[in-house]
């Protein structure tokens, strides 16, 4: 019995060794590419990529994009036809090398950017790899992300209003690779909806246009506030060519005068 115990336990021991003998390098790069904009990089605190397997859900590597937004002309041109590597060395990244030793489907999460917290989303793509056979030509392994990153500058969360006030409302709005928005500019903030849905004690009582204010990536407009209540603002950008949106939002109080 006890020959047969050890028996088992060399050949469980050669079987693992052979195992990891038959793993091989196997490299992957995944970027992940802003809706309509670059790549999401460094200046917005990357995106954080986990990489799985998609049928077990073993964590098989994680870290954050890191580098630039790439470069504009390769990303942003006008004639399209078969698509053109996008990606070159500015752009930003998450490269690793997984010795694997049998095909396997690999699921990439990306989750970010994380320098902008309330614009945050996850987006999840899957793919089949082979040992030895990496995903790192070309632009490597693509995800798109979208939305734009709102970030509400103005009032501030839980401000207090005595009596009926006009509030000022004001938001940074930027692709989420960071890219700025002006008139006129290349990604042109003439033609972006951007509003300010307003309620007042879980009540929407109001739909406000906000308008380019004159510095880069800044919309304002200014809300009445006439009732007392607690006032819920939520603020949306929206491209109407292609459905892409993001939001943040602020509340402040009015009280009775």
């Amino acid at each position: 019995m006890r020959t047969r115990h050890i028996r088992t336990l060399v050949a469980v021991g050669l079987a693992a060794v052979a195992s990891s003998a038959a793993a091989e390098p196997t490299d992957i790069t995944v970027r992940v590419l802003s809706k309509d904009a670059k790549f999401i990089g460094t200046s917005m605190g990357g995106m954080r990529i986990t990489l799985r397997d998609a049928e077990t859900g073993e964590v098989l590597a994680s870290g954050l994009t890191e580098g630039g937004t790439g470069d504009t002309k390769r990303l942003m041109h006008e004639a399209a036809g078969r698509r053109v590597v996008m990606s070159d060395n500015s752009a930003a990244k998450f490269q690793v090398t997984l010795d694997l030793d049998a095909p396997r489907l690999i699921e990439a999460e990306a989750y970010g950017p994380l320098g902008q917290r309330q614009a945050a989303q996850r987006v999840v793509s899957s793919q089949w790899v082979v040992p030895g056979l990496g995903v790192s030509g070309g632009d490597g392994w693509v995800l798109e992300m979208p939305g734009f990153a709102v970030d509400v500058l103005a009032p501030p969360a839980h401000v207090r209003f005595e009596g009926a006030a006009k509030v000022d409302v004001r938001a940074n709005v930027v692709m989420m690779c960071g890219c700025p928005i002006e008139p006129k500019g290349l990604w042109d903030a003439d033609k972006y909806e951007v509003q300010a849905i307003v309620s007042r004690n879980g009540k929407a009582v109001a739909r406000v246009p906000l308008k380019y204010a004159g510095e880069t990536s800044q919309f304002a407009a200014s809300v009445s506030a006439d009732e007392p209540g607690f006032y819920d603002v939520l603020v949306y950008a929206h491209d109407p060519a292609n459905g892409n949106t993001g939001v943040d939002r602020t509340t402040f109080i009015v009280d009775k005068k």
